[in-house]
């Protein structure tokens, strides 16, 4: 049976000094991915494919959510 869930990761995206944009996540310690393209939507995509291969080769991430109060 297969399970459909939503996993939700940090990430950023920065330009280079070549103009290429480039977005990192990382999923768990010492297991990250990134993403490159000419707009910071492709890099944000490519960065989505990278995570979704590394979801499926080490399976989801624990996550906690937590609710804080901010001024």
């Amino acid at each position: 049976m297969t399970v459909q869930q939503e996993v939700t990761v940090p990430y950023t995206v920065e330009q280079d000094e070549d103009g290429i944009w480039n977005a990192h996540a990382q999923l768990r310690p010492g297991v990250g991915a990134n993403g490159s393209g000419d707009t910071p939507d492709e890099a944000v995509e490519d960065l989505r494919e990278s995570l979704t291969g590394l979801v499926e080769a080490f399976g989801v991430p624990r996550q906690i959510t937590i609710t804080v109060e901010t001024p």
